[in-house]
């Protein structure tokens, strides 16, 4: 399924027999080798296989786990999308916290305890490299409204909204992830006001904590779907034929 598909089901409402039984194909076909996908750690504290990239559209599968160490974040949670955002949520509670940006020129001493001071940065990547780039402009930010999103749902966030992404009722969810680039915008972050541009490397988490992630996914998908429009769960104990988690090795008995 490509961006047009997946985004036609979800308007339809067609998304939960449909997007289950896809994403755990997607999940069995990267544990096994039989993809070329690579599941990198996000900054923002998820394990991102990227399906699709196609011009303006992009379609990832976003999955949060205690199975991987998240990537260290230099900056602050708080970013927004230079993309129209619109997601499916696979398993689990997202709860997205928009924040009230109040433009601060120079320092902000004297804050209000509900509110933080910071800058914003820039994000500009490249491969696996993001350059965050302070662009001095500061700003105090609080919390605004929220919404909270559970399995089977869907939900959107236009470009250029600053918030943040939360996960209730536990550690795990996933999300079918769709974007569409808008022209002008940005990827912007916020972050303290002493730090500088500078550089961060994606990186690919430990091959087996990847595997192990990919597994408990897929065996999530198939409990908050059960029935014909579920996935079956991935054997616990087959291990990866090639791809980028590994190759398995033949025995030399027959």
């Amino acid at each position: 399924m490509r961006y047009e598909e997946i985004q036609g089901d979800i308007r339809a409402g067609r998304a939960a027999r449909t997007l289950p039984a896809w994403a755990g194909r997607v999940l069995a076909d990267a544990v096994a080798g039989r993809s070329p996908v690579a599941a990198v750690r996000h900054p923002l504290g998820f394990l991102c296989l990227p399906v699709e990239r196609s011009g303006d559209l992009g379609v990832c599968l976003h999955i949060w786990t205690p199975e991987v160490r998240p990537a260290p974040s230099t900056t602050s949670p708080v970013h927004c999308h230079s993309w129209d955002l619109l997601s499916f949520v696979l398993y689990g509670t997202v709860r997205n916290v928009r924040m009230d940006v109040l433009e601060e020129p120079g320092a902000a001493p004297g804050v209000a305890a509900a509110e933080s001071a910071g800058q914003v940065f820039e994000v500009v990547s490249s491969g696996d490299v993001d350059e965050l780039r302070a662009t001095g402009r500061a700003v105090r930010y609080r919390p605004g409204p929220s919404t909270t999103h559970r399995t089977g749902e869907s939900y959107t966030l236009p470009a250029g909204v600053f918030h943040s992404t939360l996960i209730e009722d536990g550690l795990d969810a996933a999300t079918v992830a769709l974007g569409r680039q808008t022209p002008g915008g940005g990827d912007l972050s916020l972050g303290p006001l002493d730090v500088p541009t500078h550089r961060v490397r994606r990186s690919r988490s430990d091959p087996g904590d990847t595997v192990r992630a990919l597994r408990r996914s897929a065996h999530r998908i198939a409990t908050a779907h059960p029935g014909p429009a579920g996935v079956a769960s991935l054997p616990a104990d087959e291990p990866p034929s090639s791809g980028p988690y590994g190759r398995r090795h033949r025995s030399a008995r027959r």
